[in-house]
């Protein structure tokens, strides 16, 4: 099936994907956080456990959607992101210090028995295992960007100011 078929042809997605697509329609808050949202999303979808996984630099933020997440009366497992404690030489072959470990967060998240993962400033690549090995459908709320303080929209702007 060529691609502009795929696009016209709505039998293409699932009754699950569908449910997705109208929970995500639905959960739309003009004026709200992308947080909010995600809550909304959740509650709509009847998911009751969320897994966070974050990336150790934000663990104040991590534990603060923690909190708020439980608020909203959700169940929350969490998994840093050097969880395992692996050498980056027995990972990378090379370097110093803990590796971290995105497949191992997505089977400690898959254990606590979440139904929806939050990506939290996993590293580029870190994000994409961990999303390749959750069991659960996975969401970002953060992208780890060093040179814009974690925002890549500034990216584009220094385009046009260039």
């Amino acid at each position: 099936m060529k691609k502009d078929d795929i696009i016209k042809n709505v039998s293409t997605y699932s009754q699950s994907d569908m449910l997705t697509m109208q929970a995500a329609e639905d959960s739309y808050l003009p004026g709200k956080s992308r947080v909010e949202e995600i809550a909304r999303f959740a509650g709509l979808s009847g998911y009751t456990k969320i897994g966070i996984a974050y990336c150790r630099t934000f663990r104040r933020e991590a534990m603060v959607l923690k909190g708020f997440l439980e608020e909203k009366g959700f169940l929350v497992a969490m998994s840093e992101c050097k969880t395992g404690n692996v050498p980056k030489t027995d990972m990378l072959g090379r370097g110093n210090g803990i590796s971290c470990n995105p497949v191992l967060q997505a089977r400690e998240l898959a254990d606590a028995g979440t139904e929806l993962n939050i990506v939290l400033g996993l590293c580029m690549g870190h994000d994409i295992l961990f999303s390749q090995h959750s069991l659960s459908p996975a969401t970002t709320l953060l992208v780890k960007d060093r040179k814009y303080r974690h925002n890549p929209l500034e990216f584009f702007r220094s385009l046009k100011n260039a």
